[in-house]
């Protein structure tokens, strides 16, 4: 069947205006966003927002500038606004709504009351709009700001009402906006309401950290920032131990909006590298400041989305801003660095004959029993770490010449006898976290068992030493220490050349990483020389993997992630296992090795190395405590 050609026709205004609102308002979470930056851009130091029955009714009071008579019905025209007035404001911009869109969207599939009153005004003024028609202004009673109703969302459109998702659902997206919103604006008191129930309420902060402890009830979260050109970033987020199971606590702002941008996301992860398990994401909220003219926020009708001029500086901006304080591990008490050894006297009338030069009992003074206390499964102290001989530095643990210990008490005293040697001298500086922590014991052949003026902590010892020599392979390795092989012929290898040019942009970095490249033709990188550690085999997908980032990203974060896989893959082939007995003073030298490395408290995969046992709990279970 042939169809007739049809004339062109102009589509009439109510249906310019539903296919805007289509764009604009997707659903009722946005929006809730349009009216609250409105708001926010009208001056409002206190915003109230109810919704009811999954945001198809939606209220939004507000304390701001309001708008006379005259401009009430201007407001819900199409591209009319007070933000920017020609091109050039584009790119310049200091509001969050300049298209003159969102409340003529908004009208035309609702039923819309706009009440407002400006300071001085002897009251305020009311229009009435039912999906587009509007009413004659009146007179009415209220306070200085503007209160704007929506009811009857989308009932002239039953195509799209039935797009939306149950009311539980829409209701969720609501409040996830409005706790965005809440932490872009910190000075701004917020009251939700939710079916007639308050269910948030967030006064005005001082700063943007002590917002965000606020909305995401986390104590204490961390702070940093790093620039990178023009770009700036600043970051409030929690540490390693205080993860979530989704990415959806990962908050990102590029000038104050909030945005979706799986770049910065990637950034904030590749912050955290080596310090989550799989499955964990960070909770993080991020703010992105540069110049207005070089980003684009009109890309996308709800701007959910932004452009940067140069995405790369956004994204190690980023990274470094996180990075940079997790490497300092704040986490980590420093007042306990400075604890003494905790002594236990045997008896409460111990003299000081009975005690060593470090405090700890002496059992070379006491009778011993000569019972053997030693584990009788064998199976245990045969690993195959003892078969392999491994090569450390001096200040290393010790694994290449591990003895069994003859754990008796004989033994013991002979260890606490030499505890001297070892004890730091009072002219040294004083001990770190780990080496301040006084030993106990082993457990089960695996677990390093000390304890602090509070607390009982447990360490493992496969994953402590397994941070600590790939720590030391990475400092290495960055620092220029790395064999290097050369081939005979360049390696050739084919990309886009979109890609040769992002790898010849970081051709001098990624030389300090050992790898040197040439252009061998316009889709074809040569590489003359590649770390040993690297596979021949492997280079060609560590390059373009490299490349997309480089171009997507910047930096040189894709072979620095594989070089860190094959280090942490090398440390766990080479440290000491589960199972491995060791003697005091080897468990004394890997906690003071542990002080080398601020994020010792995980090893290179992620998982933790210690669990803490505070004393008042273990009073609390034996009864001591209520």
């Amino acid at each position: 069947m042939q169809i007739p050609p049809m004339s062109i026709q102009i589509l009439s205004p109510e249906v310019v205006d539903q296919i805007a609102a289509g764009e604009v308002v997707e659903r009722p979470a946005h929006l809730v966003k349009e009216l609250v930056e409105n708001s926010i851009d009208a001056g409002a130091t206190r915003v109230h927002v109810e919704f009811y029955d999954g945001g198809r009714i939606v209220k939004v009071i507000d304390n701001g500038k309001g708008m006379s008579p005259e401009d009430l019905p201007k407001s819900l025209e199409r591209f009319a606004t007070s933000k920017i007035s020609k091109t050039d404001d584009l790119w310049s911009l200091r509001t969050f709504g300049f298209r003159g869109e969102a409340l003529a969207s908004i009208a035309s599939v609702s039923k819309l009351t706009l009440t407002s009153r400006r300071a001085g005004d002897e009251q305020a003024h009311q229009l009435i709009s039912e999906y587009g028609k509007r009413k004659e202004i009146d007179k009415v009673g209220g306070s200085q700001g503007t209160t704007i109703l929506i009811e009857n969302l989308f009932d002239n459109t039953p195509a799209r009402l039935k797009f939306l998702k149950s009311d539980s659902a829409e209701n969720s997206a609501i409040k996830t906006t409005l706790k965005a919103m809440a932490l872009s604006h910190y000075d701004v008191e917020f009251r939700i309401q939710e079916n007639g129930k308050l269910v948030a309420f967030w006064p005005a902060c001082k700063s943007r950290k002590d917002r965000v402890e606020q909305i995401l009830e986390i104590k204490p979260l961390f702070e940093g920032e790093a620039s990178r050109e023009n770009v700036k970033a600043y970051a409030v987020f929690a540490d390693p131990h205080n993860v979530a199971k989704t990415s959806k606590n990962i908050w990102l702002f590029a000038q104050n909006r909030w945005i979706q941008d799986r770049s910065l996301q990637a950034a904030v992860n590749e912050a955290y590298r080596s310090l989550l398990m799989h499955g964990e994401y960070p909770i993080a909220a991020v703010w992105v400041e540069v110049d207005p003219d070089c980003v684009d926020v009109n890309i996308h009708p709800t701007k959910s989305q932004v452009k940067f001029q140069d995405p790369s500086l956004a994204f190690r901006a980023v990274a470094a801003a996180l990075r940079g304080t997790l490497e300092q591990a704040p986490w980590i008490k420093r007042s306990d660095v400075a604890t003494q050894n905790v002594t236990m006297p045997l008896t409460q009338n111990s003299s000081e004959e009975f005690k060593s030069t470090d405090g700890l009992p002496n059992f070379a003074s006491q009778p011993m029993p000569q019972q053997n206390l030693r584990f009788q499964d064998n199976s245990l102290e045969v690993t195959q770490f003892q078969k392999k001989e491994f090569n450390f530095p001096a200040s290393s643990f010790p694994v290449s010449s591990l003895q069994q210990p003859q754990t008796t008490y004989q033994s013991l005293a002979e260890s606490a006898a030499q505890r001297e040697s070892f004890a730091p001298k009072a002219e040294e500086a004083s001990l770190g976290y780990w080496s301040s922590l006084e030993v106990l014991g082993q457990a089960n052949l695996t677990y390093i068992v000390t304890q602090s003026r509070d607390k009982l902590v447990f360490v493992d010892q496969h994953a402590a030493h397994e941070r600590v020599v790939f720590e030391k392979l990475m400092n290495a390795w960055k620092g220029g220490k790395v064999d290097i092989q050369d081939f005979l012929f360049p390696l050739a290898i084919d990309m886009s050349p979109e890609k040769v040019e992002g790898l010849l942009t970081m051709a001098k970095e990624m030389e300090r990483l050992g790898v040197f490249i040439e252009a061998l033709g316009p889709g074809t990188v040569g590489v003359k020389a590649a770390p040993l550690m690297i596979k021949e085999s492997s280079l060609s997908g560590v390059l373009d993997k490299m490349a997309t980032e480089i171009v997507d990203q910047g930096g040189s974060y894709s072979l620095e992630r594989t070089v860190g896989d094959i280090c942490a893959t090398m440390a766990c082939h080479s440290v000491v296992r589960a199972g491995q007995s060791l003697s005091p003073d080897q468990m004394r030298s890997l906690l003071r090795d542990m002080d080398m490395f601020p994020l010792s408290s995980f090893c290179p995969h992620g998982r933790p190395v210690s669990v803490e046992y505070p004393y008042y709990k273990l009073e609390k279970d034996f009864g001591r405590i209520v």
